[in-house]
């Protein structure tokens, strides 16, 4: 299984641990985000250090405020490392609001063009935003390879589809009452789903109380293996393919 999507400079224990618990699990590959110029350079530090680390590299919105050219061109500096995979997390969150919307917004158009230039994928996040976050990938992400990260837009499944959007599923799937995202991750097609742990976030519900961790992504895939009526193996063979597709590990 593999990790799309992790926070290990925010998580518990030391990286080194957090790793060889996640390969001890089965978990052969994780991508660690950075979301400003210090968990940048963690990222890419910790995709130096351990082979099955990759780096996934932006400027989150709840960082957005006061977006210029020059966080760009850092961020634009860290694609160029071949440890990075991806680009982002960018996006837009109207539900924190930590940072101006048109702040926020800056900064998720420049790095769409961004991820165009530099011909990698675009890990997006989204909350409380999706009528603008949408619209903006629709304008401008065309020639992009896009990653819903956290998915969170199961009304909005039929677009992604449609567009070709990947959908990578978090540790919320697994909760009670997450009836409709559940729906989401039995129907989205095999070439689109991805799952993540988000750690140090989400803990699945087998786990909860606990804090998250690149491991707990197998109970997250267990899960939605069971919802789609597949095996776990199988549904490990398909997410294994799309990541090494889209992310190039």
């Amino acid at each position: 299984m593999v990790d799309t999507h992790c926070h290990l400079d925010a998580c518990e224990p030391a990286t080194l641990e957090l790793v060889e618990r996640a390969r001890a699990s089965g978990v052969r590959r994780l991508a660690t985000v950075g979301t400003d110029a210090t968990s940048i350079a963690r990222a890419l530090e910790a995709a130096a250090e351990h082979e099955e680390v990759a780096a996934i590299v932006g400027r989150h919105p709840h960082e957005a405020e006061g977006f210029t050219d020059q966080d760009l061109e850092a961020i634009e500096l860290a694609t160029r490392d071949p440890r990075a995979c991806a680009v982002g997390e960018t996006g837009l969150d109207y539900y924190r609001d930590h940072a101006p919307r048109v702040d926020q917004r800056r900064a998720f158009e420049a790095q769409i063009d961004l991820a165009a230039r530099a011909r990698l994928p675009l890990v997006i996040h989204t909350r409380a935003a999706e009528e603008d976050t949408f619209a903006i990938i629709r304008e401008r992400a065309a020639e992009v390879t896009v990653v819903l990260h956290c998915f969170s837009a199961p009304d909005r499944l039929d677009e992604c589809v449609e567009r070709r959007y990947l959908c990578s599923f978090a540790g919320n799937v697994t909760y009670p009452k997450a009836t409709a995202l559940q729906a989401a991750a039995r129907d989205v097609p095999d070439e689109l789903l991805l799952v993540e742990t988000d750690s140090p976030y989400l803990t699945p519900q087998p786990l909860r109380g606990r804090r998250n961790e690149p491991a707990n992504v197998v109970a997250t895939a267990e899960f939605v293996a069971a919802a789609r009526g597949v095996s776990y193996l199988e549904l490990e063979a398909v997410v294994e393919r799309n990541a090494a597709r889209v992310f190039r590990w």
